[in-house]
C-alpha cells in the first residue's frame, strides 16, 4: 500500500464520519419538530456505509505481493430515513394532535443520537491520528532520504 493510498483511506473515513455528525446535530435539532415539508413528525436519518472495495482478502493479496487488489476505504451509500415507529405524547392542546389528544413525536431518543456523535468523533479523530501517524513516516523517510 503507498503513501497516497493510506492518505486517500483516512481521508474517506474523515469525511463519512463528518457526514454522519451533520446527520446526528441535524437530527437532533429537530427532535421536536412535529411538522415538516412533507407533513407529518420528522423522521430520524441514519447514514449507510459501504467499503470502498477493500475487503480482507484484498489487503491481504495486496500484502502478499498480489497487486492487483485496489484499497478504497469507505463510501457513504447514502442518508436512509429509521423506520421506527413515532413516539405518541398525550398533548391535546398541541395544534399538531389528533382527535384523542395524541401527537405524533419524532422517533429520536436525544441519548442515543449523543452516544452515536461520541462514536462518530472518535472515529474521526482515529482517522485523524492514522493521518499524522502517516505524515510522521513520511517525514522520516524524507531525513532517512537525506542523510
Amino acid at each position: 500500500m503507498g503513501f497516497m493510498e493510506s492518505l486517500s483511506i483516512s481521508a474517506s473515513g474523515m469525511t463519512a464520519e463528518r457526514l454522519r455528525m451533520d446527520v446526528i446535530a441535524n437530527n437532533i435539532a429537530n427532535a421536536s419538530t412535529t411538522r415538516t415539508a412533507n407533513g407529518g413528525p420528522f423522521r430520524r436519518q441514519q447514514v449507510v456505509y459501504s467499503s470502498g472495495g477493500s475487503s480482507f482478502g484484498d489487503m491481504l493479496a495486496s500484502q502478499m505481493g498480489n497487486n492487483t487488489a485496489t484499497l478504497h476505504g469507505v463510501s457513504v451509500q447514502g442518508i436512509v430515513p429509521d423506520s421506527s415507529p413515532f413516539k405518541q405524547v398525550y398533548d391535546p392542546g398541541h395544534p399538531d394532535a389528533n382527535a384523542q389528544g395524541y401527537v405524533s413525536m419524532p422517533n429520536i431518543d436525544t441519548v442515543t443520537e449523543m452516544v452515536d456523535m461520541m462514536g462518530a468523533q472518535r472515529a474521526y479523530e482515529a482517522d485523524v491520528a492514522a493521518t499524522q501517524a502517516i505524515k510522521s513516516i513520511a517525514q522520516q523517510a524524507i531525513s532517512i532520504g537525506k542523510a
